[in-house]
């Protein structure tokens, strides 16, 4: 959960944090696991159908319980980050972020100044008037978590522009979507493998934070060694599955049946 450090002090660390994604647009789906022992949850704006109103519950629900929240929205264009921000968010997963120029225009667009971020005093994020503007513009400063989503063939060729941005926290590797831009089978293709190892390298250079997605919870210690400290695992999804399906098998070996047998009738 949340500390008095906040989010992006947290990150900034390099202490290793998890999260995960909320991929149902609910307020209550995120109110339940924002009671979670998590460190933070990002609601996938960019892969399920999360709208304006689904994105300000589940972002209420969120900061109710002190739970950090970010959100991937549905690209990274100025007006959705705006949105996301304003609604309160902790900060942003940009997706593909293709060059020092995608990462440089994501850090103005989510901080205030000129050719930036749009204010408005009657946002939650501003308190609805209540936060003076300076105070208001410094705590955008302090506290917005800039994560790069980095998932394209192209980003492998502009990684030291990347990741000289000031003020860009986090590289965040999107590895299924990089296996495909990079025309690899599988994201543990050695070509894939050695992508994002040079992507933890250089951003460590760097000073950036590195995070990521990983299937199997065996790869985080390889990740961490190699430089990575944020992780996004899992989803809401998969939660529902699972428990499902370990109610299946428990009530089956309760009483001596076999699921296959279950299957096969």
């Amino acid at each position: 959960m949340s500390t008095a450090l906040g989010f992006r002090g947290r990150l900034l660390s390099g202490q290793p944090l998890v999260g995960t994604w909320i991929k149902t647009p609910s307020r209550v789906v995120t109110e339940v696991l924002a009671g979670a022992a998590l460190d933070v949850l990002c609601l996938d704006a960019e892969h399920a159908p999360f709208d304006r109103s689904d994105l300000d519950g589940a972002i209420f629900a969120s900061r109710a319980q002190g739970m950090p929240v970010l959100v991937r929205p549905a690209s990274s264009s100025p007006e959705n980050i705006l949105n996301a921000l304003d609604l309160g968010a902790s900060g942003v997963v940009a997706p593909h972020i293709r060059s020092g120029a995608d990462a440089e225009a994501l850090v103005r667009h989510c901080l205030f100044g000129p050719g930036g971020r749009g204010y408005a005093g009657s946002t939650r994020a501003a308190g609805f008037t209540r936060s003076p503007m300076a105070a208001y513009r410094q705590r955008a400063i302090d506290d917005t978590a800039i994560i790069a989503q980095l998932e394209d063939r192209e980003a492998l060729n502009d990684l030291a522009e990347i990741v000289r941005i000031d003020r860009l926290d986090c590289v965040f590797v999107g590895r299924i979507d990089l296996t495909i831009s990079m025309g690899a089978q599988t994201p543990d293709d050695p070509a894939v493998i050695e992508a994002v190892t040079e992507i933890c390298r250089r951003a460590s250079e760097a000073g950036r934070r590195v995070g990521m997605f990983v299937s199997n919870l065996a790869d985080v210690p390889v990740w961490i060694e190699r430089g990575a400290s944020f992780f996004l695992l899992s989803s809401d999804q998969t939660f529902l599955m699972q428990g499902a399906q370990a109610l299946r098998t428990s009530f089956d070996a309760s009483h001596g049946r076999e699921t296959a047998g279950r299957a096969a009738s």
